[in-house]
């Protein structure tokens, strides 16, 4: 392992002669170094409770978590920082060039099972006050990332030319290039979704789902895999590495209206690197990358996964042919057939 390229060493040839590049380096250097020191925390972290049951693991972990990404953007040149944990920018250093936006420890609620857990983040040129150095064109990412804590870690980076992988290595330090161009496939015939919330659905996505359980029965023709993990980058992860469609949508249920995601924290930093290993990412009308965010903290529905698939889904949105309050009937959905 130790002749694969370093992220060190790939993030100075893709930022060499880039206006701005040695800071975008050093900032996620360190990003990177602190989900390493994370990646560590995960390791011990049935240890890292009092034993008496009053701590869950979850709750001691997501606070370190949280406190080493702050604590290591310090050490970065990120002006502000966002974060789900803090209601409010932190400004950090009014000087320095770039705005960070962290999910410190996504899936935490998952940690007690032992599931996957991940760090979402993305990065932003700061902007005159520290509010508008995240509400602005999700397009103006300059970096977006996720690592995932799994049975080992991962690093998917993208800088907007295409998206890397990257594995840490057995040292708990180095993050080393496994995959250079990560590319998402198209034909897998999987969905991620929460069937639970069916009922609380919108009739576009209720008949988008029905057309993939009625299999090759129905107006697809082919049968398809579900998948949930409940952790978005474990299914994140899934998606962009085997292909396949995620959706997350807003649904009926009081405070879902507007989407259940964070659009800063989640949604846009997603959208980057999915786009970015050519597939899409929708609100499953619009693209995420088009978006505004109303404020700090807004929800937003997410669509996500290969290009086509992702389409297919907007067009439920957008035909009024397949806008219904009951499930289709044997395959009368002839334009999406095959």
């Amino acid at each position: 392992m130790a002749d694969r390229q370093t992220l060190t060493d790939w993030l100075t040839a893709q930022t060499e002669g880039r206006d701005g590049g040695a800071s975008l380096a050093a900032a996620l250097t360190v990003i990177a170094d602190g989900c390493a020191r994370i990646s560590a925390l995960l390791r011990g972290a049935p240890l890292a409770t009092n034993g008496n049951g009053v701590n869950a693991i979850h709750t001691v972990v997501e606070d370190g978590a949280a406190a080493i990404l702050e604590e290591a953007a310090r050490d970065a040149p990120i002006a502000y920082l966002a974060s789900e944990d803090h209601p409010d920018v932190v400004v950090l250093d009014e000087s320095a060039p770039l705005a960070l936006a962290v999910d410190a420890l996504d899936g935490a609620s998952n940690i007690d099972a032992n599931v996957s857990t991940g760090t979402i983040f993305s990065v932003f040129p700061r902007a005159g006050l520290p509010l508008a150095s995240f509400l602005r064109p999700a397009r103006e990412q300059l970096a977006a990332g996720y690592v995932m804590y799994g049975p080992y870690t991962v690093l998917v980076l993208t800088l907007g030319r295409g998206t890397a992988m990257f594995a840490l290595d057995t040292d708990g330090v180095t993050f080393r290039l496994v995959d250079p161009e990560l590319r998402t496939p198209e034909d897998a015939a999987t969905y991620a979704i929460n069937a639970a919330n069916y009922r609380h659905w919108e009739p576009p996505v209720r008949a988008y789902i029905d057309d993939c359980v009625e299999g090759r029965a129905g107006p697809r023709d082919k049968d398809f895999k579900m998948r949930w993990v409940a952790t978005l980058t474990a299914e994140t992860h899934r998606i962009l590495t085997q292909g396949g469609v995620f959706l997350y949508p807003r649904d009926a249920r009081p405070g879902h209206e507007r989407g259940t995601l964070h659009r800063v924290f989640d949604a846009v930093p997603i959208a980057f690197i999915a786009e970015q290993c050519g597939g899409g990412a929708t609100d499953g009308a619009n693209r995420i990358l088009d978006s505004v965010p109303e404020s700090l903290h807004a929800r937003a529905p997410l669509v996500f996964g290969s290009r086509k698939k992702v389409a297919r889904v907007q067009r439920y949105h957008e035909d009024p042919d397949f806008v219904c309050d009951q499930a289709p009937l044997f395959g009368v959905r002839g334009l999406f057939r095959g």
